[in-house]
């Protein structure tokens, strides 16, 4: 019996949405290894010499102009891609995407961006007969995730399939299953142990995080950082920003034995329960890894749109504040020092199995394959986590 497909389509704005693909199809095949998952980030694999151009584009213009990303964002809030923008898409960056899908033969498509969703939507309109899922990879829904052609949308939130429903699409097209996280992110491991495995000290840590591009705050927040670090452990991950690393390991201020500054980590699982609270960009990926751990957050510079909605989703809830200031830094050090017990009891209940179930997105896509195993016991129902219930407040 041939065994079924799943293909991911991705690209590569910012890390999250390539990383919602690869987390999804890791937690599918973990569940059920018999289900094939390939992911692909459709413009950079059709057209790998164009790609990188525009992506470097968009990083500059993320970096240097993040109100002009807001004010786009804002302005085609409730629009669709319109026809000639997906037909100018299909022309000139995605021509060959049929012979893709063609070739790979899936019997499931889930698009975690809205271009190469908006693209397959294109194709099934001329034909293509293959069902279409779209995975919204943050805690909003944009105008351009919404295609007429997409058979179901899996969203993180119900506040989000509100969203849809008010658009107009069927209530019984949209799933509530959470961001999908990397299986690694599913287990459980004592801090103690971990700190030990990655030779830090057992004392109040701070998790750092700069997004997969390493961008920081400014010299305010990092002085009041790095004031108490007798007292506060920082570890700072700075993703593929190997100059910011470097810049950072040659500042004398962060020259310090309960320092540790680090680049591309494959362990930010580990990290995460470690750490006694993170630092880091509101990115939806970030956000959900960081739920499923229980650690609480603090914002920095969201970029205007989708971040800005995420980090208010998750201060409303009392699960991050925003960074503000060294004010809070301020205040967080004081609770790791003098509270630390009460912070770790908040911990624990924030990880009470209702809250949020991060295989729910992989058993969702298998139950609706038909090709779910045993699965009794991963899940009682579709449930629908991160509801709009606040699981603990920030002092």
């Amino acid at each position: 019996m041939r065994k079924k497909r799943v293909l991911l389509f991705s690209e590569g704005f910012g890390t999250g949405h390539t990383g919602a693909a690869y987390a999804l199809a890791e937690g599918i095949k973990r569940l059920n290894p018999a289900v094939q998952c390939r992911v692909i980030e459709l413009g950079k694999f059709l057209n790998p010499t164009v790609a990188p151009w525009i992506l470097s584009a968009y990083r500059k213009t993320v970096s240097s102009q993040p109100k002009l990303v807001g004010m786009l964002y804002k302005t085609q809030y409730h629009r669709s891609l319109n026809r000639f923008t997906k037909l100018a898409l299909h022309r000139v960056f995605y021509t060959h995407a049929r012979q893709v899908i063609e070739q790979l033969k899936p019997d499931l498509i889930i698009c975690t961006h809205p271009l190469p969703a908006a693209v397959v939507s294109r194709l099934k309109r001329l034909g293509l007969n293959v069902p279409l899922y779209t995975l919204i990879t943050d805690y909003d829904a944009h105008g351009s995730w919404v295609n007429a052609e997409v058979n179901r949308y899996l969203v993180s939130t119900s506040r989000v399939k509100s969203i849809l429903t008010g658009r107009g699409i069927p209530s019984d097209q949209v799933t509530v299953t959470g961001i999908p996280v990397h299986p690694k992110f599913w287990e459980r491991s004592s801090k103690e142990t971990l700190r030990q495995e990655l030779g830090l000290a057992d004392m109040p840590t701070v998790l750092v995080m700069g997004g997969g591009w390493g961008l920081m705050f400014g010299e305010e927040i990092m002085n009041a950082l790095t004031a108490k670090m007798d007292q506060i452990q920082l570890v700072f991950c700075m993703g593929s920003n190997d100059k910011m690393v470097e810049k950072m390991r040659s500042d004398p201020r962060l020259r310090h034995p309960n320092v540790t500054i680090l680049g591309y980590s494959s362990d930010v699982n580990k990290l995460m329960e470690a750490a006694d609270l993170l630092i880091t960009k509101p990115g939806g990926m970030t956000c959900t890894e960081a739920l499923a751990k229980g650690i609480p957050m603090l914002f920095y510079q969201a970029i205007p749109g989708q971040e800005e909605k995420n980090s208010q989703y998750f201060v409303e809830l009392g699960l991050a504040e925003v960074l503000d200031s060294e004010r809070v830094v301020d205040k967080w050090f004081r609770l790791l020092r003098r509270e630390y017990a009460e912070l770790e009891e908040q911990r624990r209940l924030r990880l009470s199995p209702d809250r949020y179930q991060p295989r729910d997105c992989a058993v969702t896509v298998l139950e609706m394959l038909g090709n779910s195993k045993d699965l009794a016991g991963s899940r009682s129902a579709l449930s629908q986590p991160c509801t709009e219930e606040a699981v603990y407040l920030t002092p």
